[in-house]
């Protein structure tokens, strides 16, 4: 085999190689709503919510993440016994959570801090165009 021979088939490795990774690759995230949730889905979500936010209990709408991708945890204000809040104004900011697909997984995004918390029981698709 001449050089120029072992050239061109070393770049045509490269070439089907390079083809070869990008086919593997995992999809684009993408939004996402929950399809035909569950007790178990409503479960994994909650616990993936409480998990991000540190243990804080939450409670959730039943069609939370069903109709959109973002999830949006207001703070729990402290109220005195008539009710009232004990503080004047609110000052910490929501929490925030968006659902992606990315190929067949559902995953939970936390805006603040990145993590991602997949969501084994659910089924998505993609969110529709607002």
């Amino acid at each position: 085999m001449s050089g120029r021979s072992a050239a061109l088939g070393v770049g045509l490795l490269t070439l089907g190689c390079l083809a070869a990774c990008e086919s593997s690759r995992a999809p684009e995230p993408q939004p996402a709503v929950l399809v035909e949730p569950s007790a178990a889905t409503h479960a994994a979500l909650a616990a993936a919510v409480g998990q991000a936010l540190e243990g804080i209990p939450v409670q959730l709408a039943e069609d939370a993440l069903t109709h959109q991708s973002e999830l949006l945890i207001e703070p729990v204000r402290p109220r005195d016994a008539q009710g009232l809040p004990l503080q004047g104004r609110e000052v910490r900011a929501p929490e925030r959570f968006r659902l992606i697909e990315q190929g067949s997984r559902c995953i939970l995004v936390h805006e603040r801090t990145g993590r991602r918390f997949p969501l084994s029981p659910a089924t998505c698709m993609p969110a529709p165009s607002a």
